[in-house]
């Protein structure tokens, strides 16, 4: 008994003369606590009643007719599976408690069936005698659902590479990464090969050379036009719901519209109710609290929230984060890169927030509705005395995301499922900038409402196709306002497009097969352009042996709204870019062709990927690449060109486990009446290197990692003193565009998290990161402006984030 206090944390009320005499060999230490105390029951005879962590002793004798049935599900390497579904006695149903442990009424032998989401249902009928102890039930691993390529981890514990070409990420088992504190999956998903960020911002995510817009982003359905907090420095999803993230670099599948670069599926919707549990933790940003509410057996309801102190407390993460963000903005005073005391003239917070409702109605139908908001506010005051009083300004800016969505799901059979939803999304940009100096006050707003409805139908024909089938309809309109009240001056543009995608898809994915393959065909019709076209898909994948196997993945692809850089300083110079949506003229319709071929090899827990792709899209403009050169007033349309390779290689040591990914790209522009012919992208990076080792023991974990990469390309100006025109106006001279590189970037990151087991089933973590160990200063970019005080052409650099410590400490109960 004293080992089984110590491994559970409980303490055991008895009679000395009631225990005196029993003497028997100790149950296996990984059963569940409940199956222990069986264990010892079969044994002892000894009766046990738990009262929270204490556990009272008896010695009286059950009857074999009144002694419940017990059990635990397990997987094929003996880890509990909690949320089993158990089914009884026609439709009466039970969960599994987090150990896998479940009970039966007392006196029941009939079948039980048993069912996990990914896992092989098991039909098991208990024969409870009463020297029995708890049955244990293993499930294996579902054949007909898609298989990992890697079945080890892939980077991180809870990232796996699918048979579907897709990238799967679920924060609920993520293990660790260097230098992120907390399963943040926006800036997990930049350790993929392929995947970085040119100025370490989840609000600026560059997938095989594209820009940030290129990507789409969804939450349960939901588009999100922002993505993160802080402008970028923090992901704007809250890590403390099960998500399950999909991310499609190339071969998306047809469902999938409105992105010429990645897809990025989040889900936070659970197949079966679930039980209750609630988090609440705080990091040196921000507070969160979580809850899932059980309120019957077929619903249950979700809570998230998460809110900064920053506009209260100034830890020294927040002083680092705030560095990085306003250097070379309005708020550090653009015209002369003066940093403003922030403590009393910058006030900046930001919250999000989720709710979910899941309503299971008989056993085929499923309904869903979800809520999401995220905001960012930041508060600027400027002030300065006179000779009479003291004159003070305020400027603004506000971020907010507001989505929601319901959702019908419905099971007919084993082989046919549809799921029909609406869903809409709402992101506002306000920004007001007032001007001391000439008394000048201007005025934005960007606005873009996302709404439609979807309907998707899966038919499995055969015991190797399946027919996946869908329609879709979107609205979505944006609005531009700009007013300035020295000179009076007011614009307002609003535009709107309504799309049409009928969508066919068919799988081949035999059970025992070597080969797997899905092509798809969505087929886009735009009412304003009165614009039909088709998006063919194809994913092809072949297992040689059980070492190799090779993947190949082709898709074109489109999008109608992007962002542009209408001027550098617009709102604030934080948030500088626009959504606009495409005209069919200086505007057009983004589209892609992509191709790639690879290759994985995995044996002896060595792990090698290594993927080669080609990609163009066409109908990009100058605007939507924010140049900051000789470009950066021009309005001209192109394409850019981008093919490279992506190497992986990771081998597990025990409880150690490191990784190394590389990645080359060559990534050109070509815009109409633009000298020369063919440049650099602003955002190629032409060599990536990411590496890490990582140790896990039980509930210890670290990371150590680096990150380097080439510097990204600039333009520098032929002479170092501006030209004047006919009437006087100065500019800078430039050569080609993009004609060199800044410096390499170098990082090192690290983070460690302990995870305590606490009465009352109360686990508390607590973790500590820290970004850019050595405190390396790296240039992420470079630019060129005149100096009005002395007439000259000065060189202003953006430089990443510091040394930035961070700490974290969570309860879950």
């Amino acid at each position: 008994m004293v080992a089984i206090e110590a491994q559970h944390n409980v303490k055991f009320s008895y009679a000395e003369n009631d225990v005196v005499g029993h003497s028997i060999f100790p149950p296996d230490p990984k059963l569940p606590l409940k199956a222990k105390l069986v264990y010892l029951t079969n044994r002892t005879l000894l009766y046990f009643k738990e009262n929270e962590r204490y556990i009272s002793v008896y010695t009286t004798l059950i009857k074999p007719k009144d002694r419940h049935g017990c059990a635990y599900v397990v997987d094929e390497v003996g880890q509990p599976i909690d949320n089993a579904v158990i089914q009884y006695n026609g439709d009466r149903r039970l969960v599994t408690a987090s150990d896998g442990f479940f009970e039966l009424p007392a006196g029941f032998k009939d079948d039980v069936y048993v069912t996990h989401m990914g896992y092989e249902a098991i039909i098991v009928k208990p024969n409870y005698t009463p020297d029995d102890d708890c049955l244990e039930i293993i499930l294996k691993l579902s054949p007909v659902q898609l298989q990992e390529v890697v079945t080890e981890r892939y980077i991180a514990t809870g990232i796996s590479k699918q048979k579907d070409g897709t990238y799967a990420i679920k924060p609920r088992k993520f293990g660790i990464l260097p230098g992120l504190i907390e399963p943040d999956v926006l800036q997990a998903m930049q350790q993929l090969p392929g995947i970085n960020s040119i100025d370490e911002t989840v609000s600026n995510i560059n997938v095989r050379g594209g820009t940030h817009d290129q990507n789409l982003f969804m939450w349960n359905g939901i588009r999100l036009f922002q993505t993160g907090h802080f402008f970028g420095l923090i992901s704007a999803l809250s890590p403390n719901l099960a998500h399950d993230i999909k991310i499609s670099k190339n071969g998306t599948s047809a469902f999938y519209g409105e992105s010429v670069s990645s897809a990025v599926d989040i889900s936070s919707r659970p197949k079966d109710i679930g039980t209750g549990s609630t988090s609440i933790g705080t990091n040196m940003i921000s507070a969160d609290f979580y809850t899932k509410i059980k309120a019957s057996e077929k619903a249950n309801f979700e809570v998230s929230a998460r809110r900064s102190f920053t506009d209260v407390l100034d830890f020294p993460t927040y002083s680092k984060y705030s560095k990085r963000i306003f250097q070379n903005t309005i708020v550090t005073s653009l015209s002369n890169s003066t940093d403003v005391n922030y403590k009393s003239d910058k006030e900046f917070y930001f919250y999000d927030f989720t709710t979910q409702y899941h309503q299971k109605i008989g056993t085929k139908h499923d309904l869903y509705a979800d809520v999401i908001g995220i905001s960012n506010t930041l508060d600027f005051t400027q002030g300065t005395i006179t000779a009479t009083n003291v004159v003070t300004q305020i400027s603004t800016l506000n971020q907010l995301t507001l989505g929601g969505t319901v959702a019908w799901r419905t099971q007919w059979s084993k082989g046919h499922s549809s799921e029909a939803s609406l869903y809409a999304s709402y992101y506002n940009v306000d920004g007001k900038n007032a001007s001391i100096e000439n008394n000048q006050t201007i005025e934005q707003q960007n606005r873009i409402l996302d709404a439609g409805l979807r309907f998707s139908d899966n038919l499995k024909l055969s015991p190797k196709f399946t027919l996946h089938s869908g329609y879709q309809y979107n609205e979505i309109g944006t609005e531009n306002n700009d007013r300035v009240n020295q000179p009076d001056y007011s614009r307002n543009v609003k535009e709107v497009l309504r799309s049409h995608a009928v969508i066919g898809e068919m799988e081949y994915s035999p059970a025992e097969s070597r080969l797997y393959a899905r092509g798809g065909l969505r087929i886009n019709y735009i009412e304003q352009f009165a614009m039909l076209y088709a998006e063919p898909r194809l994913l092809v994948n072949y297992q040689l042996n059980n070492s190799f196997k090779l993947e190949a993945l082709a898709e074109r692809k489109s999008q109608t709204a992007s962002q542009i850089v209408a001027l550098q300083a617009d709102f604030l110079g934080i948030e500088k870019r626009r959504w606009v949506l495409a005209n069919d003229n200086d505007l057009p319709v983004q589209k892609s062709s992509q191709a790639s071929v690879g290759a994985t090899f995995k044996s002896r827990r060595w792990l090698v990927t290594l993927d080669n792709f080609y990609k163009k899209v066409d109908g990009i403009t100058t605007f939507g690449q924010a140049f900051q050169d000789q470009l950066e007033l021009t309005q001209a349309k192109g394409n850019y060109t981008v093919y490279g390779t992506e190497f992986l290689i990771q081998k597990q040591f025990h409880d150690f486990y490191a990784w190394l990914s590389y990645t080359w790209n060559n990534n050109n522009y070509r815009f109409d009446g633009v000298e020369p012919y063919k440049f650099p992208s602003s955002f190629e990076l032409s060599h990536t290197v990411n590496t890490a080792v990582i140790y896990e023991w039980d509930n210890l974990k670290m990371a150590l990692g680096s990150k380097w990469f080439t510097g990204r390309p600039y333009t520098p100006p032929l002479i170092n003193t501006p030209t004047y025109n006919n009437v006087g106006t100065a500019s800078i001279v430039y050569p080609y565009p993009n004609s060199e590189n800044i410096n390499n970037f170098f990082q090192v990151n690290f983070s460690a998290s302990y995870t305590w087991q606490l009465p009352r089933k109360i686990s508390m973590q607590v973790g500590v990161a820290v970004q850019n160990i050595f405190n390396r200063q790296n240039i992420i970019n470079r630019y060129y402006r005149i100096n009005n005080t002395n007439d000259g052409v000065e060189v202003v650099n953006t430089y990443s984030l510091e040394r930035t410590p961070n700490a974290l400490i969570k309860f879950s109960f």
